[in-house]
């Protein structure tokens, strides 16, 4: 190996590992996420009062580099932001509403483990490429236990919940393709979705589209500091921080195939829970999920450079 191959090398390592440490992060949270998600019944709050709590919180905190973002945000291209508000109340009223039609377990593995099939299919339409013999046989074994999870699950879990996670899953992988391609920081990004996704669900919630007890003062106050910690701190700052730092440093493919490891968590999690007994159906269906994703993690990939620019259409 040459002087120059190796320094290369070395450069590269750091950013690979503070990008492997962001993806630990975010399984945990996203397990915590379907977690809280499926308690959100029990806790008296509305989705669009949990929405509004959930991207509150940071938008409150982060209050500051508003005005940063908004200068920033004349320097992206309207496709690319529209891509990223996808991950803010779209996502979060999907991921809500599967939660409530299915178990705990089915939500924390349908979404994250269908996101990088959609993450592959997304970037083939945009440009057809080769992709390799290993990587196909990863994405399909998680497309099998996805199928299983939705075929030999049973409970509470419906068609029309399946359904509404599969589209959670499709709207994530979107928001992780134009991820990639933002040059927004990871503040930025937590700041432009937090602040569009709380101004939506108060909308929604004023005009009527969604009823809401927080509004109207109707609920606990304990209830609503506890999912402000859990998903306003959690989810909504921790995780979307970590999931950018993730995607900047390893691209766009490998976050979302490794986040389709916190189902096994989720799983593991729920039975003591709620009850949920991991059933045969289930857990033939995170094998061959947790399968496909260290399958697709030792396929060779070349993660992008820190602070790449992707030009304008009018620069091409």
């Amino acid at each position: 190996m040459t002087t120059h191959a190796l320094a290369r090398r070395q450069a590269i390592a750091p950013h690979t590992l503070v990008g492997m440490a962001a993806l630990a992060a975010v399984v945990a949270l996203w397990s915590s996420f379907a977690l809280s998600a499926r308690a959100t019944d029990g806790t008296g709050l509305t989705m669009a009062d949990a929405a509004i709590v959930r991207f509150a919180v940071p938008a409150i905190v982060l209050a500051p580099w508003i005005p940063r973002t908004i200068r920033r945000l004349r320097e992206e291209r309207q496709i690319v932001v529209a891509l990223v508000l996808l991950a803010g109340l779209p996502h979060y009223l999907l991921f809500a509403w599967g939660a409530h039609l299915t178990s705990a377990a089915l939500t924390g593995l349908l979404v994250p483990g269908t996101v990088p099939l959609f993450v592959a299919v997304l970037l083939f339409v945009r440009r057809p490429s080769r992709m390799p013999r290993r990587r196909l046989v990863a994405l399909a074994a998680i497309a099998a236990g996805v199928a299983v999870s939705a075929v030999m699950t049973t409970g509470s879990a419906g068609p029309g919940g399946i359904v509404v996670l599969l589209a959670a899953g499709f709207v994530w992988a979107a928001y992780t393709v134009g991820l990639s391609r933002s040059r927004l920081d990871p503040v930025g990004v937590i700041v432009l979705i937090s602040l569009a996704s709380v101004v939506g669900a108060i909308v929604l919630a004023v005009i009527g589209a969604l009823p809401s007890h927080l509004l109207s003062g109707s609920i606990e106050p304990g209830a609503v500091v506890g999912y402000a910690l859990l998903q306003g701190v959690g989810t909504g700052l921790l995780s979307t921080a970590c999931y950018v730092v993730a995607v900047k440093h390893l691209g766009s493919s490998i976050p979302a195939a490794a986040g389709a490891l916190s189902p096994v968590l989720t799983a593991i999690v729920a039975v003591p829970l709620f009850g949920e007994p991991v059933t045969a159906g289930l857990a033939l269906a995170l094998a061959l999920i947790v399968s496909g994703v260290a399958m697709s993690a030792l396929t060779p990939a070349v993660p992008p450079r820190p602070g790449i620019r992707f030009p304008r259409r009018s620069e091409r």
